[in-house]
């Protein structure tokens, strides 16, 4: 039953705030088992690249080099392939489970002159939302047919409709006010 909490959560929260686009960047939504790969790209030259995972960037999952060997993950040890050269690398998890899920960051990182290591985001950063293939309740799909324009339409109608209930009880208060002080 969290599971379904957190696909409701994480589709409310992101619907129209991170959409998913093609270039990799956004939500994906992927079944257990499946497979995901993460492009980082970043147009200027980087010393080393990080993927890591959390809202914070807790987690390591992945390093890269040009001088020393690729440091993985012990969870995705097995699970984990990359392909391409510095910064333009594409990042492959395999078999994904319930536990991945999660926002991933390309992040790297370049030696200054005084060899102080600057950090910076890469394209290729992605929300994972890895769900099971179960047959219980699903979260019902919207209908896209008629776009946003219904929603929008009802959200400035309430909006306007709380805007005119709050001036007419403000009018009514300041009315009564001055009624009180002409009395005394």
């Amino acid at each position: 039953m969290s599971a379904v909490w957190l696909q409701l959560i994480t589709l409310l929260c992101f619907s129209f705030g991170a959409p998913s686009r093609a270039d990799g960047h956004g939500v994906v939504r992927i079944n257990v088992g499946k497979q995901l790969t993460i492009q980082c790209r970043s147009a200027s030259h980087q010393d080393y690249l990080y993927l890591k995972k959390g809202l914070n960037e807790e987690e390591d999952i992945f390093h890269l080099t040009d001088s020393k060997e690729p440091t993985i993950n012990q969870k995705f040890t097995d699970r984990l392939q990359f392909h391409g050269k510095l910064p333009n690398v594409d990042i492959l998890i395999k078999n994904l489970t319930l536990d991945d899920t999660g926002p991933y960051w390309c992040v790297y990182k370049v030696a200054d002159k005084n060899y102080e290591l600057k950090a910076t985001r890469g394209n290729g950063s992605v929300l994972l939302v890895v769900t099971e293939n179960r047959l219980s309740p699903t979260v019902p799909q919207c209908d896209q047919s008629q776009g946003d324009l219904p929603l929008i339409l009802v959200s400035v109608v309430i909006c306007a409709g709380v805007l005119i209930v709050i001036l007419v009880a403000s009018l009514i208060w300041i009315i009564i006010k001055n009624n009180k002080a002409r009395r005394r």
